[in-house]
């Protein structure tokens, strides 16, 4: 049975840096997405970023140029390094990962999420 299990969130004051990883657990295979989705109350949920298991990676142009994305391919890990926090940040970020199989069928799996606050 998979899990992503998330860590690195907590309170951070504007233009500081938060680093979140999520480790998937029970796993015996990879995923050719893994990424990042916050939700802020009486929002929807957002993607945002994403990256696929040969680097290639995508970003909200609300993060762009503040946030980047990686991923351990062999430790089945994947991050989000934020730098320069807004307020507008502020939102429980969830990791998600996908995995395609040999019928071309995609398999979509998530984490219980974690809270971030940007506020002075």
């Amino acid at each position: 049975q998979v899990q992503l299990v998330e860590s690195g969130g907590g309170l951070v004051q504007p233009g500081g840096s938060l680093r979140l990883s999520c480790a998937a657990s029970g796993s015996i295979f990879s995923f050719n997405n893994m990424g990042w989705y916050r939700q802020a109350p009486g929002r929807q949920r957002e993607l945002v970023a994403v990256i696929s298991t040969g680097g290639t990676a995508n970003y909200a142009d609300s993060v762009k140029g503040r946030f980047a994305i990686s991923r351990d391919n062999a430790k089945n890990t994947v991050f989000l390094q934020m730098n320069s926090l807004k307020p507008e940040d502020t939102a429980v970020y969830y990791c998600n990962a996908k995995r395609r199989d040999d019928y071309l069928m995609w398999y979509d799996y998530w984490g219980q999420g974690t809270q971030v606050t940007v506020s002075s």
